[in-house]
């Protein structure tokens, strides 16, 4: 396994990221603690530090599997990098989603419970809030990080101009600014590079990609418009000519290298500029090999290219907006509850 700086911090992970979101018993796609087990320790095993989980994943089973997994484990918690999230409703009634300061300080003192940590190393806004001052939120952010109940602070999936205003009132306040993007980055999904992408690098935020294999499309094992191509975010997506001329660019490039196209494609995100670790969905321990063989398999600048060529824009996945039928802002109060 390879180490890098985590975005310009000076702590260290591994160049993938363990995300846990199919721990829990809410889904049937879901993994009880006895399966999720495994996957912790072939990830431990394999050299990876780095596990992130949110407090929605599984109204906070993810968390509380992941922190006994670790335990259970031994795994040194000097050495582990344990990020989880917060804005999604955990609930029915006010107060129970959001970016406000009241939310956030009951939602990691609660998130900290579960994962029976004393901090987490990176504490991040699952999604943009329209309906809290960035003000607000800065600072409560800040309060908890000077708490000792988290060391980094790390925003996901929003637009660019949104997480710029956020970077700069921390800036303008001077309190602790965002270490990390989660972004929607992947082979068929590139949409980031133009904006996103290099604000980050720009400001030396880390990128820390989810869904790398859009959901495991890029994996090789589904064509562009099925049914199982198109689960959760992905519905109405990836059914375009383009998409599909993507995969098979993917599975010729894999055929040439001799591995799989999980590997190729794992391989070309992390030749990207700011990315740091994709974070790595897994529903068996099995699925962490191609990720794992592609951080010694760098891809050249040609191949890179060859891959690269069949995309064609499309419009953005992930980010949230005003609600197109009526103009008014969306609440977290509204988002989906998983």
């Amino acid at each position: 396994m390879e180490y890098v700086n985590l975005g310009s911090t000076g702590t260290e992970v591994s160049r993938l990221c363990l995300g846990c979101m199919s721990f829990g018993t809410t889904a049937d796609w879901m993994l009880p603690y006895d399966d999720s087990l495994p996957i912790v320790r072939a990830a431990a095993e394999a050299g990876i530090n780095f596990f992130d989980t949110a407090d929605v994943y599984s109204r906070g089973q993810s968390e509380e599997i992941l922190g006994r997994a670790l335990k259970e484990l031994n795994i040194r918690r000097d050495e582990t990098v344990i990020a989880t999230k917060v804005f999604v409703p955990m609930g029915r009634g006010p107060n129970r989603a959001g970016l406000s300061r009241k939310h956030i300080m009951q939602s990691i003192d609660a998130s900290l419970k579960r994962l029976g940590v004393d901090y987490v190393d990176l504490y991040q806004i699952h999604r943009f809030d329209y309906a809290t001052p960035i003000e607000e939120t800065i600072e409560a952010l800040d309060d908890v990080v000077r708490a000792g109940k988290a060391l980094y602070l790390g925003a996901s999936s929003m637009f660019a101009y949104q997480f710029s205003r956020y970077l700069h009132t921390a800036g303008a306040l001077g309190r602790n600014r965002f270490a990390t993007m989660q972004n929607h980055y992947n082979l068929v999904y590139r949409e980031e590079e133009r904006e996103m992408n290099p604000l980050c690098v720009e400001e030396g935020v880390g990128l820390i990609p989810w869904s790398p294999l859009a959901g495991g499309l890029l994996a090789g094992n589904r064509a562009a418009g099925t049914k199982r191509a198109q689960s959760g975010l992905n519905r109405d997506r990836f059914k375009r000519d383009a998409d599909q001329a993507v995969l098979d660019a993917l599975a010729k490039m894999a055929a040439e290298r001799g591995e799989s196209p999980a590997q190729t494609a794992i391989a070309w995100l992390l030749s990207k500029p700011g990315v740091t670790a994709p974070i790595l969905g897994a529903t068996k321990a099995s699925h962490l090999g191609a990720p794992l063989k592609a951080v010694g398999s760098p891809l050249s600048a040609e191949e890179i290219a060859t891959l690269e060529a069949p995309y064609e824009a499309q419009s953005v996945i992930g980010a949230i907006g005003p609600d197109a039928s009526t103009g008014r802002e969306v609440r977290a109060s509204s988002m989906p509850k998983r």
